[in-house]
Formats: C-alpha cells, sequence, structure tokens
C-alpha cells in the first residue's frame, strides 16, 4: 500500500506542476485573447511563482497541528478548483486570481508531499525524491507541446478544464489510498515549529546552494529563448526547441540523482555537481552553433536540475524526525523568494544595456565565490551536515 501511495503522489505532482508551467507557453494567447500588454500578462506568470513561495512557511506550521496526508489532499482539492476558476475566466483578474491559487496549492503540495515521500521510504530518501522529481519534471517538459495541442484543437481552457479533471481524479486516488492503509501516514514527530530555527546554519547552508543557483537559473530559462535568439542569432522556434531540451534533461537529472545521494557522499557530490553547473554556465556564454550550444543545454538541464533532489536528500537525511518537515519549509519558502528574482534582475540588466552573455558570465562568477567558499567550509570540517554524508 505505500508503493501505491507513492504512486499516486506522482500523479499528484505531475499536475501540480503543469499547472503552475502550463501559462508560460500561453502568454501570447492571454494577450490576444483578453486584449492586454505583455506587462498585464507578466503578471500572471509572476503571481503562479509568488503563489507558491508564500504558503510554504505557513503551512510549515500547520504541518506541526495536521498530518502531512490532509494537506496534500487539500492541496489537491485546491488545484482542481483553481484550475476549474482558470479555465471559466471572463478576465484578466480571473485569470490572476486563478494562477496564484494554482501557485498556492503547488507551495503547499512541495512542502507537505517531500517531507511524507522521505517518510514513506526512509532508508531510500534520496532514490525516491528522485522519482518524485522526475515525475514532476516531465510536468515542465510537457506544458508547452500541451499547450500547442490544445491551441491547434480546441481552446486554451481545455489545459486548464483537463488539469481540473485530472486534480480532482488523483486526489480521490491519494484519499482512497490513505484510507485503506494501516496507520496515518505522514503523521511523524515534527510538532515543534520553533525548534526548526534552532538548525538555522543547515538551512541558511542549503539556502547558500540552491537560493543561488537558483536564482540564475531563474533568471536563465525565463530568458532562455530571448537570449539564444539576440545573443547566438538562434530562430524563434529553434530557441524553443533549445529550451524544451534544457527541461527535458532534468527528468533522468531527477531520477539518476536522487539514487547517487544515496549513494556517494553528499556533501561532495552536491559540490561536485553545482560545479559542473557553473562550468557549463560559462560554457553556454562561449560556444556557438546549433550542435555546440544544443549540448552546453542539456548539460546545464542536466546538472541544474541534479541539485534539487541531492539536497532535499541530504537535508532530509541530516535533519532529526521532530523538525524535519518545518525546518524543510522553512528552507524551501526563503529560497524560492530569493529565487524568484533572478529573471528580474536578468531583465532589469539586459534593460541597462548590459548583453545576456556578460550577465551571465556575471552571474556564473558569483556561483564559483559560493562554491569556493562551501570547498573550504566542507575540507575545514565547519560545514553543517557534512558528518551525516553517507560513507
Amino acid at each position: 500500500m505505500t508503493r501505491r501511495l507513492f504512486g499516486t503522489l506522482c500523479g499528484l505532482v505531475f499536475l501540480v506542476n503543469l499547472g503552475r508551467t502550463a501559462f508560460a507557453p500561453l502568454v501570447e494567447t492571454f494577450q490576444s485573447q483578453f486584449g492586454v500588454g505583455p506587462a498585464t500578462v507578466g503578471v500572471v506568470t509572476t503571481l503562479v511563482w509568488v503563489g507558491t513561495a508564500l504558503p510554504r512557511i505557513p503551512v510549515g506550521y500547520l504541518l506541526t497541528r495536521v498530518p502531512r496526508h490532509r494537506v496534500v489532499l487539500a492541496t489537491g482539492a485546491l488545484l482542481t478548483a483553481a484550475a476549474a476558476f482558470v479555465a471559466s475566466a471572463a478576465s484578466i483578474l480571473m485569470l490572476q486570481v486563478g494562477a496564484f491559487a494554482i501557485g498556492v496549492a503547488s507551495g503547499a503540495y512541495f512542502v507537505a508531499a517531500v517531507p511524507l515521500v522521505g517518510e514513506l521510504y526512509p532508508d531510500a530518501v534520496g532514490r525516491t525524491i528522485g522519482i518524485h522529481g522526475t515525475a514532476s519534471q516531465l510536468a515542465a517538459v510537457a506544458a508547452a507541446p500541451m499547450a500547442v495541442l490544445f491551441l491547434a484543437t480546441a481552446s486554451w481552457r481545455a489545459t486548464f478544464w483537463l488539469l481540473a479533471a485530472g486534480a480532482a481524479v488523483a486526489t480521490l486516488l491519494v484519499y482512497a489510498t490513505v484510507r485503506r492503509m494501516d496507520g496515518t501516514p505522514g503523521t511523524g514527530a515534527d510538532r515543534n515549529f520553533a525548534g526548526a530555527l534552532g538548525h538555522w546554519r543547515l538551512i541558511l547552508t542549503g539556502m547558500l546552494v540552491i537560493a543561488t543557483a537558483g536564482f540564475v537559473w531563474q533568471g536563465l530559462f525565463n530568458f532562455y529563448v530571448s537570449y539564444l535568439v539576440e545573443a547566438k542569432s538562434f530562430t524563434q522556434n529553434t530557441a524553443s526547441t533549445m529550451l524544451t531540451a534544457v527541461f527535458a534533461a532534468g527528468v533522468p537529472a531527477f531520477w539518476l540523482s536522487g539514487s547517487l545521494a544515496d549513494r556517494l557522499p553528499r556533501i561532495p557530490y552536491i559540490l561536485a555537481t553545482m560545479a559542473a553547473y557553473v562550468a557549463s554556465l560559462f560554457a553556454l556564454t562561449a560556444v556557438r552553433g546549433f550542435v555546440p550550444v544544443l549540448l552546453v543545454t542539456v548539460v546545464v538541464g542536466y546538472t541544474v536540475h541534479s541539485l534539487f533532489p541531492a539536497l532535499d536528500a541530504w537535508l532530509l537525511g541530516t535533519l532529526p524526525e521532530d523538525v524535519r518537515g518545518s525546518t524543510y519549509a522553512v528552507f524551501s519558502g526563503a529560497s524560492l523568494l530569493l529565487e524568484a528574482n533572478g529573471s528580474g534582475a536578468v531583465g532589469f540588466l539586459t534593460g541597462a544595456g548590459y548583453g545576456f552573455d556578460e550577465v551571465f558570465r556575471a552571474f556564473a562568477g558569483v556561483l564559483v565565490v559560493v562554491v569556493a567558499l562551501l570547498t573550504a567550509l566542507y575540507l575545514s570540517g565547519r560545514l553543517p551536515g557534512a558528518e551525516d554524508a553517507p560513507p
């Protein structure tokens, strides 16, 4: 029954991530449908990611009072209602409200579900988080082709009606599976939210890795098409293909990286992966031509997506059970609030006259400093959590 619950969670996370990635391919359609400009529609995509960041810390506190599976069920219900609301939107304001609600559902889901997955398989945290992340990443790859298909055969609203129906079914399956299980999954011993702050060194260490890498990643993928068109002289269609490739590379990354995080010393593995990510960023600013850019794109996508399950496995595997969920909520919420500013920073700098290559090269330079600092702390024995890495 544990395996069945895990399978239903993988199905639900696909839909959760599809909800927050489905808006980007529809930006031009929304402009035409509602008669608004890019700035107004830009608020829609921003609200999705603001929504996914804001509930994480409050939900972390809620999880000290409510079993995780109940919060997961609530997020599925919210996703169902929000997707139906978006599908029936008659104004841009309704679309914005629905986008924010979908974001809230996704943020609350990840805070509740990722520690729950870790509890279901305590001896294979990295592998199961990696599989769960793979299901999520498949949605990012599928979002654009699905949007194109529905625009060609029906309308953009069909995307969200299908999402609402799928979320309803997946939520019911999770509910039915939990009812048939012996005991209550996701109850845990995490009842001391204030205790999470006692692990501030671990939180800051994780944030130093993922908030910096994620900040650069947010700026890169949100402007990837524009970057390749303006700096690499690619056509719009070719640049869009490259964007799909960078997300597709994340599918095997989640799967393999989660397993490697269980088998290798986690801190060295995280540092090596981050170093490879930085090297690929430098390479991206230097290469030209379809094949070289494609190869580097795949490496960028693989390495950055490998960081996510590895860091989650390290954090959840290091934290004591009584504060695991709360600390993860604080870590992920604070990190995402910082990461979300990456695209704004790239937009500001390029608008000020700096070229994309200059901006991304500078970002990569900052990450070199971060990797060097973390490596020095690890080698000196002062990096939190290093002693808990597997041999």
